[in-house]
């Protein structure tokens, strides 16, 4: 099947999903969704498909929302591009956490946004040396969504949680491996090797235990995610409705720091 915002490839039972719109840092719009949520159920329908990898084409993993697509709804109907937006959003960390099947995020670059979102909804996260992180929502006056909350905050706990939203800091990947936000650290020209041969090692292994397992896992720590992907959309879109959100898209495309009323 052919895509036009993801790469497919599927070889020796790994299936590798490419976020692919590196001249957008892979931010996301309709259409990679669309495609993402494709790939998903092809993967689940498909018994010789028994890993999954998860990678960023170019210098980003995920960049978060296609901002840009925002610009023209800043003085009508800011909210509306986000409540469309997220619908599909939480259709795929559905889908991912879904998947019965392990998914290893390969993050081959930089993360912001809804891009941690969609790593943190995967089950296994190996990292490049180089990679960058930033939570990015509450500089813009907004709020984090994709069930970051309960998915980041399960991961690197209440604490750091909190800092990332309240202080929104760049943080870099051994920072995210001493919190947990990631499972293993390597050199950049190692990535997508160490990724493949840890697919490898999944798709010979026992794919409907780790199925079960999942499902388990899903039960026990995100029993919540369906109320907490709808809770934080409803967040989302009262975050939109505010004069903050309006100066934060304003500073961003001014390339300025916002400087927000609190209204």
């Amino acid at each position: 099947m052919q895509f036009e915002n993801i790469l497919f490839e599927k070889a020796a039972q790994t299936a590798t999903i490419t976020l692919n719109r590196p001249e957008a840092y892979n931010a996301l719009n309709e259409g990679l969704f669309k495609d993402l949520a494709r790939a998903l159920e092809i993967c689940a329908d498909d018994d010789d498909t028994r890993a999954v990898v998860l990678t960023g084409a170019g210098k980003a993993f995920c960049s978060g929302g296609d901002i840009s697509a925002f610009r023209e709804e800043i003085d009508t109907n800011p909210s509306d591009p986000l409540r469309q937006l997220i619908k599909i959003l939480n259709v795929c960390i559905l889908g991912l956490r879904a998947l019965p099947k392990p998914v290893i995020a390969a993050v081959n670059g930089a993360v912001g946004g809804g891009g941690m979102s969609l790593m943190a909804a995967c089950d296994l996260r190996i990292c490049a040396s180089s990679v960058r992180f930033r939570q990015a929502y509450t500089n813009l006056g907004l709020v984090p969504d994709g069930a970051w909350a309960l998915t980041v905050g399960r991961l690197i706990g209440f604490n750091k949680a909190q800092e990332l939203i309240f202080l929104d800091p760049v943080f870099d990947a051994e920072q995210a491996l001493a919190w947990g936000l990631v499972n293993r650290v390597v050199a950049d020209g190692d990535l997508q090797r160490v990724a493949a041969e840890m697919a490898m090692r999944l798709s010979k292994g026992p794919t409907r235990s780790y199925a079960i397992a999942k499902e388990n896992i899903n039960h026990a720590m995100l029993d919540q995610l369906e109320r907490q992907l709808e809770r934080e959309r409803s967040g989302m879109i009262r975050a939109a409705k505010t004069a903050d959100y309006k100066e934060g898209l304003r500073a961003f495309f001014e390339k300025r720091p916002p400087a927000f009323s609190g209204k």
